[in-house]
């Protein structure tokens, strides 16, 4: 085959270090959530949704055919949370966790994904990150530590 086409679905998702709540200023997170996804765009990656709430975030893109998955996340991370910084004194301590999760989507799973970060805020009506973020990690069966998992 002379081309190399893929079409992979990534659901993403990492927090605020310590799960403070930076992002609490809707409009401040709606800039955040434009920014990432520019971000993505930039390394030919293409966001479906960015959404989250005011301690961590969830992305639902396709991935590129060119680079790594952690290495897109790393960049997302770094320059937003420069970014964020300019915004600021509120954000001065900004930073975001050390790790992150990245889980596979079918494309028959795409629209229920899509839906699930929507509903974000009555998710966490029922949930806190961390018993959604395990539950996440159960689903999946990714093997973890959970004095690691909380940076």
């Amino acid at each position: 085959m002379p081309q190399s086409l893929s079409k992979v679905y990534l659901h993403i998702i990492f927090s605020t270090k310590d799960r403070f709540a930076f992002l609490g200023d809707t409009k401040i997170r709606q800039e955040l959530h434009s920014y990432l996804a520019k971000t993505l765009q930039d390394r030919n990656c293409h966001p479906l949704l960015v959404g989250g709430m005011s301690d961590h975030v969830r992305i639902l893109c396709t991935l590129c055919s060119t680079d790594s998955f952690s290495k897109i996340i790393g960049e997302m991370k770094r320059y937003s949370s420069k970014w964020i910084k300019t915004k600021g004194r509120l954000y001065e301590k900004f930073a975001w966790q050390r790790g992150y999760g990245a889980f596979s989507v079918s494309h028959s799973d795409v629209q229920r994904v899509r839906h699930y970060i929507l509903n974000q805020e009555q998710h966490h009506h029922r949930m806190s990150f961390q018993e959604e973020y395990r539950e996440f990690l159960k689903r999946y069966e990714v093997e973890f530590d959970e004095r690691y998992v909380w940076d």
